[in-house]
């Protein structure tokens, strides 16, 4: 199919929920109010590692209100995963739903249901819990000390999560035996943390036949649904999952959060239904943050720019549970094989566990931490070596037929497309020749800097995924997909809808969208890893070309025509060289030879490999000199992601991750004291995230340079990309104004300023 051809996908149509969004008709979880509806709170150690010795409920259980108390006493001991994805390298079976023993300060150790929010709070004051204190380890260091506490039985020991991944190729020490230089540094990044707008919460109701109806904010639903009937001994035809509305979930949303577990069970002692609702200092204490990490990276270079070595070894910091540090670490570690080319890597990653708040899947997955090294000394290279930094890039950008981290050939050239149309649209040769002053404002100094990213559509090889689409034609010609995909916000039931109604031949309008309830819908692995419109818009085609053949034949039928002769072009049925020849697909569906109006329906199942986008960023900042402070002044991202669905929608993943990406690199970072693991700026007041008025120009420029033939219409990822290229822009383009190079986030007016006064004394000391 050539562009010329497309009707709907390529066009950014108007989203199905738009209306039910703005006029605040449509329904997320917290909006759910059963008769009978109790509320569900949890009682939070105050200890980061310690040993419950005693436990005492009766004060909170006499409490007029209050309906159950649960504690480690009156919940099934059943070690899960705590992240519900399929068993895979991606996560770690190490937590239980309430436990004798406390790795975190905030985590959970009794549960209350009451018959209100208030009174639920005033008992978990009356739970009285005595502890017996244990030796904690607050910071990668402390956990990786010979003799450190340990704080899993489970693991490989030592405070590892999971065995060191180790990957190797060519011959590291020949290449750097040929390098001409040779550049070896220290990086490390915080913990920021999502901050999606909707918190998490969940309601449970059972019915008089032992079943489980669940409405919860999850990217996961038929993930949690397994978890739930797992850990509870249920069969799966026991639990329904319900998701409508989705306020966010930047991947931190795959995990199950303890409540749920803990609102099920209270729902069950009460027999009634149960909500439980995090609080904004909740999402922090007991929600999920990126890895912080440290990382030590030694790379080669020959004096034309190609490099022809890289050495690192990375350690994320995983928190108190594994969560998503398996898989974090494996695929933040296999990235570091590819971005620039390398015939010669040595890759050792690891991930620790502390006693601080959890880490896990985090928008970027691993691959913000180790990119924003790579591209920093990327531009060390570069200048030492006299080359301009986006050429440089160039040199070694990876191509086609180049072996990607998942171990499959890269397609297409969309990384060079990306630099090669940044450098001309955003004037890059010009700007890097002019003053780095800025008129009227002698102590702000100007720079430009360029990231670069590649990141995976699907979690493949980690875990083997399949996408499931069922689509259906109406008697009136209207269509339904079903589709268990999670709609975070990211406008992909829209998308999806676009896919099947190009495929079969109908009109965007005709098509609506169920999803959400496991009972209903097809089985889905889940929103993440960019791959929804990559894994589950293939399969929704698969079920939307079946289904086209059939209404075809109908059509066929009824007009006395060969089905290879026909066309189906906005519901209208054609015959090729008979333009009169045509009837609608409501007539096509209607009764034939006596029989009632048909009722057709197709599914489709898809597995892919790997597909990989790309881009590239080119930054404006300036930084004031005497204050410290950095702006982001203009972006100007370049993304290829193959076949373009909703033009509208993409930008704006783009802009979204852009934002959450300078507030990495700036601003964000949930503190935890390192003498006794507490949160020291759990809340939207102390935790500073960029604002609509702190956001750049940005000028977003989508390429359809390398489309993938494993997508529709080869269309690839784009959630993900955007968060990961925009952090070493910036600290290269910080580089530029003022000549102090950063190789942390974030960076803050404080660390401005002390590079400021350590360069000036360098140069003192230089003589200069």
């Amino acid at each position: 199919m050539t562009k010329q051809d497309f009707r709907i996908v390529g066009k950014s149509v108007k989203r199905a929920d738009v209306i039910e969004k703005v006029t605040g008709e449509g329904k997320y979880t917290g909006d759910y109010h059963l008769p009978g509806l109790l509320h569900g709170k949890i009682k939070r150690a105050e200890i980061a590692h310690a040993r419950i010795t005693r436990i005492d409920v009766s004060k909170a259980l006499a409490y007029p209100g209050v309906k159950a108390v649960l504690t480690h006493h009156d919940v099934p001991k059943v070690l899960h995963y705590g992240s519900p994805h399929p068993r895979s390298a991606s996560c770690t079976k190490d937590q239980y739903i309430l436990e004798d023993k406390v790795r975190f300060w905030g985590e959970g150790v009794a549960a209350v249901a009451a018959v209100s929010e208030e009174i639920a709070d005033e008992a978990l004051d009356l739970i009285e819990v005595d502890y017996e204190p244990l030796p904690a380890v607050y910071d990668i260091d402390a956990a990786q000390a010979p003799g450190a506490p340990q704080i899993h039985e489970v693991g490989p020991g030592g405070n590892l999560v999971i065995p060191p991944v180790h990957i190797e190729r060519g011959d590291v020490e020949k290449g750097f035996a040929e390098a001409d230089l040779i550049l070896e540094g220290e990086f490390e990044g915080g913990r920021p943390v999502p901050t999606y707008m909707e918190p998490n919460v969940c309601v449970a109701d059972w019915d008089g036949s032992n079943k489980l109806t669940f409405w919860t904010s999850t990217q996961t639903s038929f993930m949690v649904r397994g978890a739930l009937a797992e850990v509870l001994g249920l069969p799966l035809n026991k639990v329904r999952v319900l998701v409508d509305h989705m306020g966010g979930g930047f991947g931190a949303k795959q995990d199950l959060f303890q409540h749920e577990f803990l609102c099920a069970l209270l729902a069950r002692k009460c027999r009634r239904p149960v909500k439980m609702e995090f609080t904004r200092r909740e999402t922090f204490i007991a929600g999920r943050s990126r890895h912080p990490f440290r990382m030590w990276l030694k790379q080669g270079f020959r004096k034309d720019g190609t490099l022809v070595a890289r050495d690192m070894k990375v350690i994320y910091e995983s928190g108190a549970y594994g969560s998503h540090s398996p898989g974090v670490t494996n695929v933040g570690t296999a990235s570091a094989t590819s971005l620039y080319r390398c015939e010669n890597v040595r890759l050792d990653g690891r991930a620790v566990y502390t006693n601080t708040p959890i880490a896990g899947a985090y928008r970027g997955y691993g691959v913000v931490q180790t990119y924003f090294a790579i591209d920093i000394q990327m531009d060390e290279a570069a200048e030492k070596l006299g080359i301009d930094p986006a050429e440089m890039r160039l040199r070694n950008a990876v191509r086609e037929g180049d072996i990607a981290p998942s171990g499959h050939p890269i397609v297409g050239r969309g990384l060079e497309a990306c630099i090669s149309h940044g450098i001309e649209a955003f004037g890059w040769q010009a700007k890097r020749g002019a003053d780095r002053g800025v008129a009227g404002r002698p102590s702000v100094r100007r720079g430009w800097g360029i990231g670069c990213e590649m990141h995976g559509s699907s979690a493949y090889p980690g875990i083997k995924e399949q996408g499931n689409a069922t689509v259906k034609m109406n008697e009136d010609g209207s269509v339904t997909l079903l589709t268990g995909a999670a709609g975070l916000g990211t406008g992909a039931h829209t998308a999806l809808a676009q896919i099947v109604a190009e495929e079969l031949g109908v009109t965007f309008e005709s098509v609506h969208v169920v999803h959400g309830d496991t009972d209903v819908v097809p089985w889905d692995i889940g929103a993440f890893a960019s791959h929804t419109t990559y894994l589950v818009g293939s399969a929704a085609r698969m079920a939307a070309a079946e289904l086209r053949e059939r209404v075809l034949a109908r059509g066929a039928e009824k007009l006395q025509e060969k089905v290879e002769n026909l066309e189906m072009v906005d519901g209208i049925i054609t015959a090729r060289d008979k333009p009169g020849t045509s009837l609608t697909v409501h007539e096509a569906m209607g009764p034939s030879r006596g029989i009632p109006a048909e009722h057709l329906i197709a599914s489709g199942s898809y597995m892919p490999t790997k597909s990989y986008s790309f881009a590239a960023h080119f930054v404006e900042v300036e930084v004031d000199t005497e204050t410290g402070i950095i702006e982001c002044r203009t972006v100007v991202p370049v993304h290829d992601v193959g076949k373009v669905i909703h033009p509208i929608a993409a930008q704006g993943q783009i802009e979204g991750g852009i934002q959450q990406g300078i507030g990495h690199t700036l601003t964000e970072n949930y503190v935890i004291d390192r003498t006794n693991g507490r949160s020291l700026n759990a809340g939207l007041v102390d935790y500073k995230m960029p604002l609509s008025m702190d956001m750049p120009d940005i000028r977003t420029i989508i390429l359809e340079a390398a489309p993938d033939p494993g997508g529709p219409w080869g269309a690839k990822g784009v959630g993900e990309d955007p968060i990961i290229a925009i952090g070493p822009a910036i600290a290269n383009a910080v580089y530029d104004a003022i000549g102090v190079r950063f190789h942390h986030y974030p960076i803050t007016p404080e660390d401005v300023l002390n590079g400021l006064r350590a360069r000036k004394k360098e140069l003192q000391d230089a003589g200069i």
